[in-house]
């Protein structure tokens, strides 16, 4: 991805199974979200906001906003609460801390053929984006039973972190079209070459 430039639609991903779970896979392979037109694509793209919202008026400094909450729900989801490091405490604070501001608010409005449509009350502010994303964090982190279902993606060098929802609990991969299809890629060419041997 050029500097300056908005991202391709397939560079940003959303199939972790939660908004702030899609937040953390922004860092691979490498650093997803590095401009403000990076940014404002993922807030679209992640259904944080309506789409055709407004968000022009996102700088700079919403980019390191969503940096720091995106390190403290990397250090919840990967650290243990038995584990009361003063990291751990620190990014437990800040997150419940963002998690108090109200998400923005939603309404219902008929649209051009009559159906309803959701728009918000107004362009987002910033802080109200970090807390829709920093409630979805608290829901996934007390709620044990989506506890249980994070997975580590198990394609070779992927940190991604997903909610496991499929039946009987077997998903390996972040994406089978991205790690799924490089693992079925590999093992084909393992055995191709086995089979020249």
């Amino acid at each position: 991805m050029a500097l300056g430039t908005a991202p391709a639609p397939y560079e940003l991903r959303f199939d972790a199974g939660r908004v702030c779970l899609d937040l953390l896979a922004t860092t691979h392979p490498s650093e997803r979200l590095c401009t403000v037109e990076a940014l404002r694509a993922w807030i679209a793209g992640s259904g944080l906001v309506p789409p055709s919202t407004p968000l022009a008026h996102a700088d700079g400094s919403w980019l390191v906003d969503v940096h720091e909450l995106r390190r403290h729900v990397g250090q919840l989801v990967h650290g243990s609460p038995a584990s009361a490091t003063p990291s751990y405490e620190h990014a437990l604070a800040r997150v419940n801390e963002l998690a108090r501001t109200a998400p923005p608010a939603p309404r219902a409005r008929r649209g051009q053929d009559g159906a309803l449509v959701r728009e918000l009350e107004g362009p987002p502010a910033c802080a109200a984006l970090l807390g829709a994303i920093a409630r979805d964090a608290v829901e996934l982190l007390t709620d044990p039973v989506a506890r249980a279902s994070l997975r580590q993606c198990a394609g070779d060098n992927c940190p991604i972190v997903y909610l496991d929802s499929s039946r009987g609990r077997r998903r390996r991969w972040c994406s089978s079209e991205v790690c799924g299809n490089r693992e079925r890629v590999a093992r084909h060419r393992r055995r191709a070459a086995l089979s020249r041997d």
